[in-house]
């Protein structure tokens, strides 16, 4: 499993590349046709995702995460297609954006569910920092080898494949057999969505996590967004730059996954992803004032090592604290939280770039990350403890 999503995750980050980079040239370099793509990608996510998580609880979430990769998987050779024909323009960009995140919407809350599966409940710390490593690793080698399909090969090869890498993931996923099948019911669905609900209003410490990963996701996304922006704007680079970032950025993340994973279970581990959270805010700071691009590089990889540190932690705390009958419906309002706060922070951050720069306006996200850790931890109580 864990190599078939490393593959699947590669081809779709050199996608990414591509993907940002194309729509930004063919919006003559405008930052709000970034925002429109990236919030179309993930506003599925947020519309869809109580249906999403009470579906991942009732039918096989193997056979969910088949139908989302075969999905994908033709979204990634039509856009190829159009690309190669010479037709593609910004809206079809746009359109196959949505659709992959109405696959990703339904697909989230099944891979969610399904992981906690397949390991013990001592071990589901350390596999959820594994698995953060394997989407990293792809941060890594994804943009590495789609800046060189790009400069070298062109688009038309980084989403060909990206096509081709989801049949890993799909051979994977005929080859295993889970530990836990969700019990058939005719329970009437919006009973089952106010159950998910109820759960996360009366569990100790669930709401605030919740809240948190909302509001980080709003503030740090447009970190990772509007690469293109600094790569070309702010250091006057091309591709190579912006890849370089990315790379930057995701060694980051994979020596902070690495960390957590190393770790295991923490004493106080909402404690710890507080000032984490903090030391995140500082880092935004550095990298959007730095100087020059060495120092840059940097401050992205420390802020990238930062971010997936507290990704994690976040995210086993939350799965540590659900049981198995509530998963799906309990990581579909998490995944609606967490990927629901990127795209909101997405689009007001393109709104703000034009008036205030991108240095300036992730600065100010940095300083909101900053304060957000600091309220977490003198009024969380019930987080700081877990």
């Amino acid at each position: 499993m864990w190599i078939g999503a490393c593959t699947s995750s590669i081809g779709t980050w050199m996608q990414s590349v591509a993907q940002s980079w194309l729509v930004y040239e063919m919006s003559k370099n405008n930052p709000r046709f970034l925002a429109i793509d990236q919030f179309l990608g993930q506003i599925p996510i947020v519309v869809l995702a109580l249906l999403s998580g009470v579906v991942a609880d009732r039918r096989s979430r193997r056979h969910i995460l088949l139908t989302s990769q075969y999905i994908q998987m033709t979204c990634a050779f039509t856009l190829a297609a159009l690309y190669v024909t010479g037709v593609l323009q910004v809206w079809m960009v746009w359109c196959l954006s949505f659709t992959v995140g109405t696959a990703q919407a339904f697909g989230g809350p099944a891979y969610s569910a399904l992981v906690p599966s397949l390991v013990g409940k001592q071990d589901l710390p350390n596999a959820i920092a594994l698995n953060s490593i394997q989407f990293n690793l792809a941060r890594v080698i994804g943009p590495t080898l789609g800046g060189l399909a790009l400069l070298y090969a062109g688009a038309t090869w980084c989403f060909t494949l990206n096509g081709f890498s989801f049949l890993a993931v799909i051979t994977t996923l005929y080859m295993i057999r889970t530990a836990f099948t969700p019990a058939k019911s005719r329970e009437p669905m919006l009973e089952s969505m106010k159950q998910g609900i109820r759960f996360i209003r009366e569990r100790s410490g669930m709401q605030p996590l919740i809240v948190l990963a909302f509001v980080m996701t709003f503030m740090g996304f447009p970190l990772l967004t509007f690469m293109p922006v600094f790569a070309k704007e702010v250091y006057k680079g091309g591709s190579g730059t912006f890849t370089l970032l990315l790379v930057c950025s995701g060694l980051g993340s994979v020596c902070g996954a690495l960390t957590i994973a190393w770790l295991g279970k923490l004493k106080h581990q909402g404690r710890a992803m507080l000032i984490a959270l903090c030391i995140l805010g500082v880092l935004m700071i550095g990298f959007s004032l730095a100087p020059n691009l060495p120092l840059a590089c940097v401050a992205i990889f420390l802020s990238g090592a930062a971010l997936m540190s507290v990704f994690s932690m976040v995210s086993s705390l939350v799965q540590l604290i659900t049981p198995d009958e509530m998963r799906g419906r309990v990581m579909s309002i998490y995944n609606l939280a967490f990927r629901g706060g990127g795209p909101f922070g997405v689009l007001l951050a393109g709104s703000l770039i034009p008036k205030l720069t991108a240095p300036v306006t992730i600065a100010c996200a940095g300083v909101g990350m900053i304060a957000l850790g600091v309220v977490f931890l003198s009024t969380q109580k019930r987080v700081t403890a877990l």
